[in-house]
């Protein structure tokens, strides 16, 4: 069975996903979207929480409410531009560890190696959230994702910006068990394995060094 593809079907995720693609968005406001995107993404696959009850006085009387069950979470950003999305996480979930994970590109076989992997100790048992911008190949989210499994992960999320058919394809057939969060689906890679029509280099955008 394969994991589940979670597009936000919602119009602030959309229009602001609009402001991302336009290449004349000033590298402040970009920086600023990628992370209300993020934001409004983790709301969706933070949905599944566990939930249990705690007595709370209100200014009326007492009442049991629902509380966070505490279940133990981690997000983990893909280095560099998995940065961009953290913020907005933690927004939402500020109890949250950050792990990070560093991948460099073999020039010959275009495959990613990790180089830099920093976890918290006890990560295998955490509910982990990998973030990415972009979902285009698959191969870095793959990497990332094989990477955590080795280290004990079970329960393992993916939330990207964007993502291309091909790049969904290949984590449904290597990770048929992670479900996949993401702003919107495009249409295609082109030859360079760019996602089109895109946004451009996610990295360089973010962090201005395009």
């Amino acid at each position: 069975m394969s994991g589940k593809v979670h597009v936000m079907d919602h119009p602030l995720v959309a229009h602001k996903m609009t402001i991302l693609r336009d290449k004349n968005t000033s590298v402040k406001d970009f920086r600023e979207i990628v992370s209300e995107i993020g934001m409004l993404i983790t709301y969706e696959a933070t949905r599944d929480l566990p939930l249990t009850t705690k007595e709370v006085e209100t200014p009326i009387c007492t009442t049991t409410a629902p509380t966070l069950k505490g279940k133990k979470f981690a997000v983990v950003p893909i280095l560099r531009a998995g940065l961009g999305l953290v913020d907005g996480v933690l927004q939402m979930v500020p109890g949250a560890r950050v792990g990070h994970i560093g991948m460099f590109r073999d020039e010959e076989t275009l495959e990613p190696h990790v180089y830099f992997c920093k976890m918290p100790k006890d990560i295998a048992e955490r509910d982990i959230l990998i973030v990415d911008p972009m979902l285009a190949t698959g191969g870095s989210a793959e990497a990332a994702i094989t990477e955590m499994k080795k280290r004990g992960c079970t329960n393992i999320k993916l939330m990207v910006l964007l993502a291309a058919p091909e790049g969904i394809e290949r984590i449904q057939t290597s990770h048929p068990d992670v479900n996949i969060y993401c702003g919107a689906v495009d249409d295609h890679l082109n030859e360079n394995g760019y996602i089109v029509p895109g946004l451009g280099d996610a990295g360089d955008r973010i962090f201005g060094t395009k």
